[in-house]
C-alpha cells in the first residue's frame, strides 16, 4: 500500500520553528522526487520545495527560500521540511507528494503531476 504520512505540524508562535516529516512506504523511495506543498483556507495549493530522487539537489519557491530547508533520508525513507522564522501567513495544511523521476532521474518539477499525496498536517502560526 502506497503511503505518504506527514507529521510534525502544530500550533506555534510567530518566529518559532517546526520540522515536518514525510514518511514514505509502498513504493521505491529512490525513484521518486518528493515535494512539499501547502494550502491555506481560501487559497490555491502552493508548491514550496522539492527534493530530487537522488537527494543531490532541491528546489525552493522564492517565497520560502532562506526559511525552509528540505532534507532527504534514504535509509529511513523520509523527507523533512525544516521551517524557521514562522509567520502567521505560513498557517496552512502542509502536504508531501511523490513524483516519479523515471530511469533518467529527471529533476523535480512542481508544475508537473505528482503521483501520490499524503493527507496533510496542519500548521498554525499565532501572532
Amino acid at each position: 500500500e502506497v503511503q505518504l504520512v506527514e507529521s510534525g505540524g502544530g500550533l506555534v508562535r510567530a518566529g518559532g520553528s517546526l520540522r515536518l516529516s514525510c514518511a514514505v512506504s509502498g513504493f521505491s523511495f529512490d525513484s521518486y522526487n518528493i515535494g512539499w506543498f501547502r494550502q491555506a483556507p481560501g487559497k490555491q495549493r502552493e508548491g514550496l520545495s522539492c527534493s530530487d530522487s537522488d537527494g543531490r539537489s532541491a528546489w525552493y519557491a522564492a517565497s520560502v527560500k532562506g526559511r525552509f530547508t528540505i532534507s532527504r533520508d534514504h535509509a529511513n525513507h523520509t523527507v523533512d521540511l525544516q521551517i524557521s522564522s514562522l509567520k502567521p501567513e505560513d498557517t496552512a495544511v502542509y502536504y508531501c507528494a511523490a513524483q516519479w523521476s523515471g530511469p533518467s532521474k529527471f529533476l523535480c518539477s512542481i508544475t508537473l503531476d505528482f503521483d501520490y499525496w499524503g493527507q496533510g498536517t496542519q500548521v498554525t502560526v499565532s501572532a
